[in-house]
């Protein structure tokens, strides 16, 4: 029989990242003459992907470059940190693993970042497997990500709970079949 699962999104659900990649879209945009204030964060940029993000943005430049920069100044500010993970989620890692539950991290966060996130807040070696939307076949919104983690894990939809703070997030756990905890970490409660 499988084993029930708890699938967590990465950015703004384990780790408050959104500081981070705040800062450093305000600092690439400011040099293009593009305020990045949170009205702008919560429109243009959270829960999208880097390369939509650039290519609206800064549409003459190449946005795959611009992607790979932005990913290295994040790793950069994250260089040395320590952070806390979202208050609640260590102990809900620890009751899980304790009463059997599998779990794993689903995001689409580049794979360096994801490893350096985990480090970050102590939980590198806590999950079963991680997921990075990169490397399946679509990222999300697709389910793909989520339908993959449930593969990895040998789970099924209908045994496993997936926690998400974006509006991408939520509809790619959604569609793959996961009752879906929706966190207000970087979102208002209408959103």
């Amino acid at each position: 029989m499988a084993r029930p699962a708890l699938l967590f999104d990465l950015d703004g659900t384990l780790i408050d990242s959104d500081p981070l990649h705040a800062q450093v879209f305000r600092d690439m945009f400011a040099a293009r003459g593009i305020t990045v204030d949170a009205a702008f964060y919560v429109a243009e940029i959270h829960g999208k992907h880097n390369s939509e993000i650039f290519a609206k943005h800064c549409p003459d430049e190449d946005a795959g470059e611009l992607h790979l920069r932005k990913e290295a100044a994040y790793r950069d500010l994250l260089a040395g940190l320590r952070l806390d993970p979202t208050p609640g989620a260590a102990a809900l890692l620890t009751r899980a693993r304790s009463e059997g539950w599998q779990v794993a991290v689903v995001t689409n966060a580049p794979r360096r970042n994801a490893e350096a996130s985990l480090g970050a807040i102590g939980l590198a070696e806590a999950f079963e497997t991680v997921v990075i939307g990169e490397e399946c076949v679509r990222g999300k919104p697709d389910p793909a990500p989520y339908l993959h983690a449930l593969e990895l894990l040998g789970a099924e939809a209908r045994q496993a709970i997936a926690f998400e703070d974006s509006h991408s997030g939520i509809a790619s756990a959604t569609a793959a079949g996961l009752r879906t905890v929706g966190l207000t970490s970087s979102l208002p409660d209408a959103a």
